[in-house]
């Protein structure tokens, strides 16, 4: 008897686990935006495996600052395993991509809508007949772990329903040390969140931060971290950081179509963290630099891993450019980029294009980057990657003192490749030296030389490698002056 009895907890527990492997909460939208922010250009159902569809509400997104478009975005949390169809409302279609493309994710095309499997959280562009702007960006998002208590005197709570600027000070909710901030699923809130001086602060959720003037600023603060909600096309920039130290965001969803509306802006802050984001962007997605404005010092030690950048306008990633001219200078070192999907790179200025762009103005000196696992797509205009010592009439008033030591390691490029990348110093003083290429491939072929890579090398750079594996002879040319 007791073994059976024995047998029955574990049954039981068996099918608790299995109940909770298996979750989907989807969030409907506030009331009062229904109609205002909905894009019917496509009609999008979830379900848990065999269960009943369950409508997701269709947000309209600004992309592209060259010429806006409406593009369209779900979200929705699981476990375990769903089932996603898509309809196209506009016409039939012919043909249909999901990037990234590394997810290897096979939809069945029936006439003018989609079925596939997700077992795991993603973030997805989903484009018809080639279709980039007028795009369905689906956000499926792990489970919750952690939900706060509306009555905590510690939490800021925005529950589903829309907060307007009229409910906050000004156009900004400034937050205090040691606060929660937590945006429902379903919460719309129209108005800049402010960390100024603060530390110990948690803005979390999946709710909406809906056409703010900045989405999250962030000034002279310690141990902030971002996690979990969207960023819809602020006026300027999705997270504006200067001055901080142990920043964090994970999981941030983020589109813009302004001028002067980058992703992620740090400015003399170290210790960051930016983990499993997705940045569409009309301006560079993700930046680190020095001084600018009331901002000094240097800016050290970031792990950038497992994004999506789409840069609409501008570069994905952009280093460098900003620094302090009034004493030595500042330092940008110890930067890991790694697991990167570049899906988009638009910049009309050839002297300023890449990629994955290092160029080093305003006395800084950038060294100690590691760019690791990078994945990019086809783009509109620009350079796979430029490594410069800078000097922009428009932004600078000194050059940088120099780029040392960075190293691309499994770097996969699939496109024209037609404009040459860069690498060059400024002068005999200001050079680029030590970078190192490994196992860098484009459309599928090994690089073995700076000719097979389309790289222009400057003169005043110095040991620009590439490490073969073992099979293929390096050629001693390769090493430059």
């Amino acid at each position: 008897m007791r073994k059976l009895t024995l047998y029955f907890i574990f049954f039981l527990g068996c099918c608790a686990l299995k109940i909770n492997a298996q979750q989907l909460i989807i969030y409907p939208p506030p009331k009062a935006v229904v109609y205002a922010m909905h894009n019917d250009d496509y009609t999008v159902k979830v379900r848990q495996p065999g269960g009943e569809w369950q409508d997701l509400y269709e947000y309209n997104v600004k992309v592209d600052l060259d010429k806006p478009q409406d593009a369209s975005m779900v979200y929705f949390d699981f476990s375990g395993s769903v089932e996603v169809f898509v309809q196209k409302n506009n016409g039939n279609a012919q043909s249909v991509k999901i990037r990234p493309s590394d997810n290897e994710i096979k939809p069945i095309l029936n006439g003018n809508s989609i079925t596939f499997t997700l077992t795991g959280p993603k973030k997805l562009s989903i484009e018809f007949d080639g279709d980039k702007l007028h795009n369905l960006h689906l956000f499926a998002n792990p489970i919750e772990t952690f939900r706060p208590d509306p009555n905590d005197p510690d939490v800021v709570y925005f529950g589903p329903g829309v907060h307007m600027p009229k409910d906050l000070p000004g156009e900004a909710f400034n937050i205090p040390s040691g606060k929660t901030v937590y945006i429902a699923g379903g919460a719309v809130v129209r108005g800049k969140l402010l960390c100024d001086k603060v530390e110990n602060v948690r803005i979390i959720g999946r709710g909406i931060i809906d056409q703010p003037q900045r989405g999250v600023e962030i000034r002279h603060s310690n141990n902030v971290t971002i996690d979990g909600i969207i960023v819809l096309n602020p006026k300027h920039y999705t997270v504006f950081a200067g001055g901080s130290d142990h920043l964090t965001i994970r999981n941030l969803k983020s589109f813009s179509a302004s001028s002067w509306s980058d992703g992620l802006d740090f400015m003399s802050c170290s210790n960051v963290t930016v983990d499993d984001v997705f940045m569409r962007n009309s301006d560079d997605c993700i930046t680190v630099y020095g001084h600018r404005w009331e901002f000094y010092g240097d800016a050290k030690n970031y792990a950038v891993t497992n994004a999506i950048l789409w840069a609409d306008v501008a570069h994905p990633i952009n280093i460098g450019v900003h620094g302090n001219t009034e004493k030595t200078g500042e330092v940008i070192e110890n930067l890991l980029f790694k697991n990167i999907e570049i899906l988009e790179h638009d910049e009309d200025d050839p002297t300023a294009e890449g990629c994955m762009a290092i160029q080093a103005g305003d006395l800084n000196l950038v060294r100690n980057v590691r760019f690791e696992d990078i994945h990019v797509d086809n783009f509109q205009e620009g350079k796979l990657l430029q490594l410069k010592v800078a000097l922009y009439d428009k932004y600078n008033a000194a050059p940088g003192r120099g780029i040392e030591n960075i190293y691309f390691k499994n770097i996969t490029y699939n496109g024209f490749n037609n404009a040459p990348s860069v690498i060059d110093g400024l002068d005999k003083a200001h050079l680029v030296k030590d970078v190192t290429f490994e196992n860098l491939r484009i459309n599928g072929k090994l690089i073995t030389n700076l000719e097979e890579a389309n790289i222009r090398l400057g003169e005043f750079t110095q040991n620009i490698t590439f490490k073969n594996p073992p099979s293929i002879k390096k050629n001693p040319a390769l090493t430059s002056k």
